[in-house]
């Protein structure tokens, strides 16, 4: 804990002692710059000496780490100042290092400033029943299967499922959007949101490090470690950079024998920009995408997105809503309907596919009474076998059914057949030997779908595939209304994998696979970029995934890919900027325009036109208006982290 304490009061002093170095100089060079009165020239001495000791240190520890800082150079610089007793280029060069220290340091904040907010949002005092009574405990108390309560205007403290009460809760702190979202029974709540109006009873499911806001947290402080290939090339660039301007500043000196000029050239040359610029252009980029729920983890994935030139999606949860919805049960036995949806209960109810829930959702409307099996088997991707009554029972696919040695007449056929012509889905219930019902689903394409397409190819992407477990004809249903390229239907978890290692062997392809991060985990781990659709509360989307969407929603797919490029671009524009100020520098120089004290101010000046650049990537405005509400309650909130 002392331990913890020394290191912020470490870092406190250090910023406090920059931030009155840039106070002394500025005003000190102002002050000389409009002759207000005369200093002496000793101020300028002592504070370029004072400058001078940590500009010594940074470079001396890089230098035990076997790295080459701008440091180095700068202090180089500020030794040939004072031999030359160019005091005022020394203070001009200390004015512009210490500026930038403060620069970093600030960005460092901004790290801790967005985090502490999000933790910020989490109740430090929670509510609990226990029986009758209502008692106040702190959160690190909350235990899983604690009942918490939660009144209108309270912030929820825990990630769990309604039990009691309906409300109106904003989830703008992990989603971006800030219109409410109804909240009853059997709903999903988590941490940090807010309870507008209403009261919730919730049982508790995760807690600390577990919750979804703490990986939101982990996910952003994991970002600032994961470097782009540009950020690599930059910080290589640096060293090499150095090591030539030396070697220049030597044979400049030793042709010339003139120590100002060889001053003036360091001077121009030790500007510390673009190795400031590119990677805060990334990290500028990164927050503003968790400001709109877009959680990006890490540079790399920024820097791949303008690349990215084939899209795969899964259908169901991503392209369409995901939800089947049954439009009816058709029975094709002797037994009674309200029979036939207690075996179709029994053997869904231990399952928690997509299919599944669908069916005991529409059972328990119906008041259909449900029994547990007494054996159960699922297989992924095909269906459920089940005993129950000396009975074996089976509930899945066609193809599974008939594997199993379930009896399709030619009228079943005719009858399975016509459904799926018309785009529907099919599961089958097998008693026995024969086929006593079929399940008809339809699955809604998500109204944006079709202009995602558009608008993705309109940015660069050539080809969309979808690749899914849903037979041929209900999936072409889909891809003609949406205008998908191509698709692969009746695929299985480990033929959906086969397919993509195969299409990635083709080198020109830089693939984004697309998925709500479930069932499709693999599958994202294997693509250039992975998505999770609407990852919000889900433990798999937010680990599986490159980029991770805390709300389901389409269009933020596009302006991803903008993000990306307009990242892309303000990089590239930070080079152009660099060499064209250093170029214009040195050239100053060469002509006699400029000495020490006009390289140094010139420095000075140039540093900050890439770093503001570096800034407008934080600036970014998406293409589609939502009505979103910033993360943190501080309108200035830029930066995740160094």
């Amino acid at each position: 804990m002392g331990r913890g304490k020394n290191k912020e009061n470490n870092f406190s002093a250090y910023i406090g002692f920059n931030i009155l170095l840039v106070i002394f100089l500025a005003l000190a060079l102002l002050i000389q710059f409009f002759k207000i009165f005369p200093l002496h020239q000793g101020i300028f001495i002592a504070l370029s000496f004072l400058g001078l000791f940590p500009v010594l240190q940074n470079a001396f520890l890089a230098l035990i780490k076997r790295h080459l800082t701008i440091d180095l150079l700068a202090s180089i610089a500020l030794i040939f100042s004072f031999i030359a007793q160019q005091w005022y280029s020394a203070a001009f060069i200390n004015l512009m290092l210490a500026s930038a220290r403060i620069f970093d340091l600030w960005t460092e904040l901004r790290a801790k400033h967005i985090i502490e907010h999000l933790m910020k949002y989490r109740p430090a005092i929670v509510k609990i029943r226990k029986g009758e009574e209502i008692i106040d405990v702190p959160i690190e108390q909350v235990k899983i299967g604690d009942e918490v309560v939660i009144e209108a205007g309270e912030r929820i403290p825990v990630d769990g499922a309604v039990i009691s009460g309906q409300a109106s809760v904003n989830e703008s702190t992990l989603t971006g959007e800030s219109i409410p979202i109804t909240k009853k029974i059997g709903d999903s709540v988590l941490t940090s949101t807010l309870n507008e109006s209403g009261s919730l009873l919730v049982r508790t499911e995760k807690i600390g490090k577990d919750s979804t806001l703490s990986k939101m947290v982990a996910l952003i402080e994991e970002a600032s470690r994961n470097k782009a290939h540009t950020e690599q090339i930059a910080a290589k660039f640096t060293e090499w950079y150095i090591l030539l301007t030396l070697a220049g500043s030597i044979i400049l000196y030793a042709i010339t024998g003139d120590s100002l000029i060889v001053l003036s050239v360091l001077l121009v040359v030790c500007a510390d920009d673009i190795a400031v610029a590119v990677p805060l252009t990334y990290t500028a980029g990164i927050a503003r995408a968790a400001q709109l729920g877009i959680i990006i983890k890490g540079s790399d994935i920024l820097e791949t997105l303008p690349k990215v030139n084939v899209f795969m999606t899964d259908k169901t949860g991503t392209i369409t809503n995901g939800k089947p919805k049954i439009k009816e049960v058709e029975n094709l036995s002797n037994l009674d309907q309200n029979k036939l949806l207690e075996i179709l209960g029994t053997a869904t109810v231990n399952s928690n596919h997509p299919v599944s829930i669908a069916v005991i959702n529409y059972l328990k409307n119906k008041n259909i009474k449900i029994e547990s099996p007494d054996e159960f088997i699922e297989t992924p991707g095909d269906g459920i076998s089940i005993k129950k009554n000396n009975s074996r029972i089976f509930v899945g696919k066609v193809e599974f059914l008939e594997q199993n040695k379930i009896i399709f007449s030619e009228a079943d056929s005719e009858k399975v057949e016509d459904f799926q012509d018309k785009g529907m889905s099919i599961t089958a219930i097998g008693m026995d030997d024969k086929l006593i019902g079929l399940v008809i689903f339809e699955d809604e394409i998500k109204s944006f779908a079709s202009e995602l397409i558009r608008e993705t190819k309109q940015l660069g992407i050539k080809k969309w595939i979808m690749l899914t477990g849903d037979n041929e004809k209900v999936t072409g249903r889909v891809v003609k209304e949406t205008g998908i390229d191509q698709f692969k239907s009746g695929l299985k978890p480990e033929e959906k994998l086969k397919y993509i290692e195969n299409f990635q062997k083709d080198k020109n392809n830089v693939l984004a696979m697309m998925g709500d991060g479930v069932n499709d985990a693999a599958a994202l781990a294997l693509a250039d970029v992975s998505i999770a659709m609407g990852a919000i509360g889900s433990d798999a989307a937010i680990e599986a995934a490159d980029i991770a969407l805390m709300k389901d929603d389409l269009k933020r797919i596009p302006d991803i890919i903008l993000l990306g490029e307009k990242v892309h671009q303000i990089v590239k524009q930070n080079f152009w900027i660099w060499g064209i100020t250093n170029a214009l520098g040195l050239g100053l120089v060469s002509v006699g325009l400029i000495g020490p004290i006009g390289a140094a101010t010139f420095n000075f000046i140039t540093d900050f036109f890439p770093i503001l650049n570096a800034l407008r990537a934080g600036a970014f405005i998406p293409k589609h208006a939502y009505k979103t509400k910033i993360i943190s309650s501080d309108s200035n909130l830029g930066l995740i982290s160094k």
